[in-house]
């Protein structure tokens, strides 16, 4: 019988013990709950560069990178300005007045133009190209069928445009 009540005093001391580890554990696992409630919020989501105002994205963002992907193609001497002025086409006079990135480059030889008339990057955009200092005789819609408008698709579709014309890298 000695031993019996051995036994149970065993067998309580154990359930106590384990009881007192499981408190414990649950303390921490609510001190740890709280303090991550308590935490104060996380820093907020940078900004994406497309989400800045229009002329802030093209000056900050898009020439840059745009000045850069040329330079990585070896085209250094590229001249890239923003400037909101007439559409000018050979043989056209068009009043409308846009913003308009402008890159020329091999002493004014090879020039395009990147229009956005509705001073948005989501909105319309169009392209014209020229050779040999001439005034560009065509102009093209551009990106029509991007439904999401990001920095490095921009810059991409610049370049690839221009590849069509092998005024980059030779097919």
């Amino acid at each position: 019988m000695a031993e019996e009540t051995n036994k149970q005093e065993e067998g309580k001391e154990a359930k106590a013990k384990s009881a007192e580890e499981t408190n414990k554990q649950e303390g921490k696992d609510t001190k740890a709950k709280s303090a991550a409630k308590n935490k104060p919020a996380d820093k907020k989501k940078q900004e994406k560069p497309e989400d800045k105002p229009f002329t802030e994205f093209i000056e900050e963002y898009f020439t840059p990178a745009l000045q850069k992907a040329f330079a990585d193609e070896g085209i250094e001497d590229i001249n890239l300005t923003f400037t909101k002025q007439n559409i000018t086409l050979e043989g056209a006079e068009l009043n409308d007045e846009c913003w308009q990135v402008i890159g020329n480059w091999q002493q004014g030889k090879r020039q395009f133009k990147l229009y956005f008339p509705e001073e948005d990057i989501t909105g319309k955009k169009a392209f014209s190209y020229s050779a040999g200092g001439a005034k560009p005789s065509t102009i093209e819609s551009f990106m029509i069928d991007e439904r999401k408008v990001t920095l490095d698709l921009l810059v991409m579709y610049v370049l690839q445009r221009l590849n069509a014309q092998k005024w980059l890298t030779r097919n």
